[in-house]
């Protein structure tokens, strides 16, 4: 009697679970599994474009990776896991069916569990945060984001009101890690090069502000680039605030530890992320911060079947002195532990021993906007231009499919060769609008 081919659960398409789920179906062998890819959005987001993207430089259809065509050999779901129940390796899942039938949940069986739904941004108890706060963790946030802040220059240049005008042009960033300071600078980048189509708007007259609450920005970068990045933001008119929080941004007033005040229509909330909150919704164990308990093998610590990386799980880290050390929740990390991941899995499935995951963090690269940026990669230290090609040269090689890297290096060619591009769509987020007001009033109340 054949055997029947195990059923390999992927819950999330980000990193870990697109490049697990398609180093498998590149791997499998005919009959031997199925995979079944678990995911809120029909795409994987690559995050370290999304700066990018939000200043014009990428599209953001380019920024995505399409699961169902990349995955073609898996199962793709559009859909959310509400729970998961290990014992009886089953997961309730809620799709867009399902909302619509208002059946509720469905439950999906499996033989082999690999968790990977990411993180979410992990916000704090900032009065006015939930109401005004913007994340910058999506896609559509970076375009959002980018729609916005033409959207405020306009309301600028439309004003008479002094008071108006300059909390629309005051601009706040909340975190001075990566997605922070890339996402202010490249929007710093683009929104001072706007003004010049504004008849009554100066570069001069935008306010940036990067609050961290630590003593230095881009520690990822190390100390001394850190320290050249800090100074190239300011030699730029960028207010960076150290060793400040944000206590308050209620009624559009940042309010900050050391006594600032700042009027503004926009606060950008890039302080941390957190496990993803499905976690809490399994019988899987999971450490003091939400993240899953792994080994150094990638499985779920004392659970069979069970699986884990990226940004949900805590694996350990072997190449750090410290012997409760943990991987950084981090794309370099994340892409990584996803070939040890599905090597594992299929060495599981083949009655072979695992492989412990163990990479040496080699370096990073930041931009700081067009033509800017710093890297400390494998000892060496850039800046300037020099780290600016860098980090494309890296993130070019990175993103995958053939498809996306060739749309990418297309773009930056001919954004290199043409002007910049400025036109907020910001209609786009609600398209119904203009029918709805046709469909209300008419489209010219004078003709009713």
């Amino acid at each position: 009697m054949a055997k029947e081919p195990a059923r390999i659960l992927v819950v999330g398409g980000g990193y870990v679970g697109m490049y697990t789920a398609l180093r498998l179906q590149r791997k499998l062998r005919r009959g031997e599994a199925t995979v079944i890819v678990i995911d809120p959005e029909p795409y994987m987001t690559y995050q370290p474009f999304l700066p990018e993207a939000a200043a014009g430089s990428i599209s953001p259809r380019h920024v995505v990776v399409p699961l169902r065509r990349t995955l073609d050999k898996c199962q793709v779901v559009i859909g959310e896991v509400r729970s998961i129940d290990h014992a009886k390796r089953a997961a309730a899942i809620s799709t867009l069916a399902t909302h619509e039938e208002g059946t509720g949940a469905v439950q999906i069986r499996y033989d082999e569990l690999i968790l990977a739904p990411g993180s979410v941004s992990r916000t704090l108890p900032v009065p006015g945060l939930a109401e005004y706060g913007i994340g910058f963790k999506t896609v559509e946030e970076a375009i959002g984001l980018r729609n916005h802040v033409l959207e405020q220059m306009d309301i600028a240049s439309s004003t008479r009101d002094p008071a108006v005008r300059d909390a629309a042009l005051t601009f706040v960033f909340v975190g001075g890690g990566y997605a922070g300071v890339e996402a202010l600078a490249e929007l710093e980048d683009m929104a001072r090069y706007a003004a010049r189509y504004y008849h009554n708007l100066e570069p001069e007259d935008l306010r940036f502000v990067l609050v961290e609450a630590t003593g230095r920005i881009l520690p990822e970068v190390g100390e001394e680039m850190g320290s050249y990045a800090l100074r190239e933001l300011r030699g730029r008119n960028i207010d960076v605030r150290l060793d400040t929080r944000l206590d308050s941004c209620a009624d559009r007033v940042a309010v900050l530890s050391d006594g600032s005040r700042f009027p503004t229509r926009t606060l950008v909330w890039t302080a941390g992320v957190k496990a993803h909150p499905v976690l809490a919704a399994t019988d899987l164990p999971l450490n003091g911060r939400g993240r899953l308990k792994c080994t150094a093998a990638l499985t779920v610590d004392g659970v069979e079947h069970a699986w884990g990386a990226g940004d949900a799980a805590a694996v350990p880290d072997l190449t750090s002195d410290d012997s409760d050390a943990v991987c950084a929740p981090n794309a370099q990390h994340a892409v990584r532990q996803a070939k040890v991941l599905a090597d594992n899995v299929l060495a599981s499935l083949r009655d072979k021993p695992l492989k412990e995951y163990r990479h040496k963090y080699v370096g990073s690269v930041a931009s700081l906007g067009l033509h800017k940026g710093v890297a400390h990669v494998y000892g060496r230290k850039l800046k300037g231009y020099p780290a600016w090609f860098m980090h494309r040269a890296y993130h070019l090689s990175r993103i995958p499919t053939f498809n996306r890297k060739a749309r990418v290096l297309a773009e930056w060619t001919l954004t290199g060769l043409f002007k910049r591009e400025i036109v907020s769509l910001g209609s786009l987020e609600n398209p119904r609008a203009e029918f709805e007001l046709a469909a209300d009033t008419g489209r010219h109340p004078e003709a009713s």
